[in-house]
């Protein structure tokens, strides 16, 4: 094996300064979206941390968090080098040295992003100057002064009238009144309530008129707030056109149709076919398409994240992670055609029906689900612990409750709709308890404690999940430190309180939880054999012979 002397020419081919002789090199690469990093990618990643680290200039952007990646290519000659990328730009600038350029440069002083940019940055100016002006300013103080003014005139009136309610109630306990004194007073009381309504209708006629003068105001910002969005639609369309990027085949496509094209073979993944924003700037497609331009065999690709972990998605400074699957799982979809990849990790033991079936009767079956099966039968795979098991004993069933395909353990399974309804209930009003075993990457302090993190999905990058205390729903999870390995892991119990999607991975994995991601776990944290997270034990009560039952899934790690 031949090692790169230096950067080939222009090249951003970069040699291997450590020995790479003993490494064998990878026959297919490495799928982006799910691995353990492969030893020459480790090399590289350590490299470009070097030489990263070494640009203090650089030090407090960095600080705040970016992707970077390197990708393993050989020559037409068999020689081995790297390239570099990072996500998105770098000290305000698409071009450096040492990393790739991108696909295609938003930065380029007349091109069409930065005219686009200026002609909406100038109708923002516009809108901020009408937002802020006095006229619309003494409008809106105009109509609280009216509404301040309504609230006076009607409490004023209310206690005129609670008095003259009093006055009457008096008279009439006072003595026998007329028939003409009776008269009077009701027709007072008509009046005062008649008189009320005629107030509170001046008054919102005035409020009326302030609102129509607001309104005149802001309808000017509302058609330029209208136009901005078409504008805006638009030069996204246009950038999104010039993001054209090659294929394994040497097929050349922009991101608007790659993305329809993908959404189109497969349309239970998402409805629309909009690239969403900053698509075709992370380092993957940088990468493959520098490598496609210049005759470079792509042979292994990693990325990691560099910097402070962010406030809801789960990053660790230095750890390996898949390419996003809202932006990248597109692209690549079309980049990598005609490469040689390594199939994504889906359920690949087998398991008999006598291994997981822990409990059967006439009501329920209790079974131990494998790592790598679907709970339920999935968009993509139909596959799953509930087809298997239905399948088995002749029946259909319905699962209760889910575990992430890479979780392993217990799950229970109703053969009748009135059984499924009765324990989702009690699963919603938190009457079964679960025990969670897991392998943590990293050492837990606290013997024990609570995660109270809210969670949602990340749009953007599906199926994770990210920490949200405005727009997520709560999250809750009981801790048990079990013990310490020798190599700085920890084994702990997890009792979660609520079930929400991938809720033990992120409070363990994210900075704010216990900051120590699950072994094996992909999105979260390391690519390993497996994800090491069984649900072990689960308690309840069953739904037709009221029994509480506790069955036992021994942890296969």
């Amino acid at each position: 094996m031949v090692n790169f002397v230096g950067v080939l020419e222009d090249l951003k081919l970069h040699r291997f300064e450590a020995e790479i002789g003993g490494i064998e090199v990878p026959e297919r690469l490495n799928n982006p979206f799910e691995y353990a990093p492969h030893p020459l990618a480790v090399l590289a990643a350590e490299q470009v941390k070097r030489y990263v680290g070494a640009h203090s200039e650089w030090a407090g952007e960095l600080a705040c968090g970016k992707m970077l990646g390197v990708l393993v290519v050989s020559d037409a000659s068999g020689e081995l080098g790297f390239l570099a990328a990072y996500s998105g730009i770098l000290a305000g600038s698409n071009n450096h040295d040492y990393f790739v350029p991108p696909i295609y440069d938003l930065l380029t002083p007349d091109g069409e992003f930065k005219q686009g940019e200026a002609q909406i940055s100038a109708i923002n100016a516009q809108i901020a100057q009408l937002e802020s002006s006095d006229s619309l300013r003494m409008a809106k103080r105009a109509l609280q002064e009216a509404e301040e003014a309504k609230t006076t005139a009607i409490n004023a009136y209310k206690l005129t009238m609670s008095e003259a309610k009093a006055n009457r109630e008096a008279r009439r306990k006072g003595g026998v009144l007329s028939a003409e004194e009776e008269k009077a007073l009701i027709a007072e009381s008509q009046f005062q309530k008649a008189e009320l309504k005629r107030i509170r209708q001046r008054h919102d006629a005035t409020i009326e008129e302030k609102k129509a003068a607001i309104a005149r105001l802001q309808s000017e910002i509302s058609a330029l707030k209208t136009r901005r969005k078409t504008m805006s639609e638009a030069l996204q369309e246009r950038i999104f056109r010039l993001f054209v990027v090659n294929s394994g085949e040497g097929e050349r496509r922009d991101l608007i149709d790659v993305f329809a094209t993908f959404y189109q073979a497969n349309p239970t993944l998402q409805a629309s076919s909009i690239p969403p924003s900053g698509s075709g700037e992370c380092c993957a497609p940088k990468l493959l398409q520098y490598a496609f331009n210049h005759q470079l065999k792509p042979l292994c690709i990693a990325e990691f994240w560099w910097g402070n972990s962010p406030a809801k998605e789960i990053r660790h400074h230095g750890h390996y992670y898949g390419a996003c699957l809202g932006k990248c799982r597109p692209i690549l979809s079309h980049m990598l055609r005609g490469v040689d990849i390594e199939p994504q990790q889906h359920e690949k033991r087998v398991a008999t029906t006598d291994d997981m079936i822990l409990y059967a009767d006439s009501w329920i079956v209790v079974a131990n689900k494998p790592a790598g099966m679907l709970t339920v039968p999935g968009r993509l795979h139909d596959n799953s612990l509930q087809t298997i098991i239905s399948q088995e004993i002749g029946a259909p069933l319905k699962a209760v409750h889910r575990l992430d395909m890479s979780t392993s353990g217990i799950v229970i399974l109703a053969k009748s709709d009135a059984v499924y309804a009765a324990l989702q209930a009690d699963f919603a009003s938190r009457n079964i308890e679960k025990r969670y075993i897991a392998l943590l990457d990293g050492m837990v302090i606290e013997k024990e404690g609570v995660i109270d993190l809210p969670l949602r999905p990340d749009i953007n990058d599906r199926p994770r999940q990210m920490v949200d205390y405005e727009h997520g729903k709560r999250a809750i999870t009981r801790y048990e430190v079990l013990s310490h390995t020798p190599d700085h892991r920890t084994r702990i119990a997890f009792y979660p309180l609520t079930g929400r999607t991938h809720q033990l991975r992120v409070h363990a994995s994210h900075k704010s939880g216990l900051g120590c991601p699950i072994v094996g776990d992909m999105l979260y944290g390391h690519a390993n054999t497996r994800l090491m997270l069984h649900a072990e034990a689960i308690t309840f009560t069953h739904p037709v012979s009221k029994k509480s039952l506790t069955f036992k899934a021994p942890c296969p790690f």
